[in-house]
């Protein structure tokens, strides 16, 4: 559990309007990822003393929006990031997770093992790009980096 009590995230919210209906598989995985990082995460505003935080994560015209509230729901910062840096690491984690969910079904234990090493591994490389894209930003350790790209990854889900 993070030492501060003030700088962490108290709630998570994906915008209704940008969600793409994912599988079953999908909602799980981000169902646990918002629980995750509400229950562990380093998290404070750059320059900024407040917190804890409430997220609200969502797309807006092909970008990625991280409005960050105060506890009482007031915004205090939007940053906006590009998401042209993560397009060709979006497309190929999607591609694994794809084979990786068709795989559990039906592959060997030591095939299902090595696509979810190449899944981990795109999405280890997801979460330093993201850390990499909020420094100077947002602190945030790498367990909530890799937190949060997994919520980054639900907003792109194709139901």
């Amino acid at each position: 559990m993070s030492t501060s009590a003030t700088k962490r995230l108290i709630s998570v919210t994906l915008d209704e309007a940008s969600i793409g209906r994912g599988t079953a598989d999908q909602e799980h995985e981000r169902a646990i990822a918002i629980y995750d990082l509400i229950e562990d995460n380093s998290f404070a505003l750059e320059g900024h003393d407040g917190g804890p935080y409430a997220l609200v994560i969502a797309l807006h015209d092909a970008k990625l929006v991280f409005d960050v509230r105060d506890e009482a729901g007031v915004t205090i910062v939007t940053h906006i990031l590009s998401l042209t840096p993560f397009k060709r690491l979006l497309k190929d984690y999607f591609l694994v997770c794809e084979t990786y969910y068709a795989a559990i079904r039906t592959a060997t234990p030591s095939r299902i093992e090595a696509i979810d090493m190449g899944r981990r591994g795109l999405h280890n490389e997801g979460a330093a790009l993201l850390a990499e894209r909020l420094k100077g930003k947002i602190d945030c350790d790498s367990d909530t980096a890799r937190r949060l790209f997994t919520l980054v990854t639900a907003l792109h889900w194709k139901g």
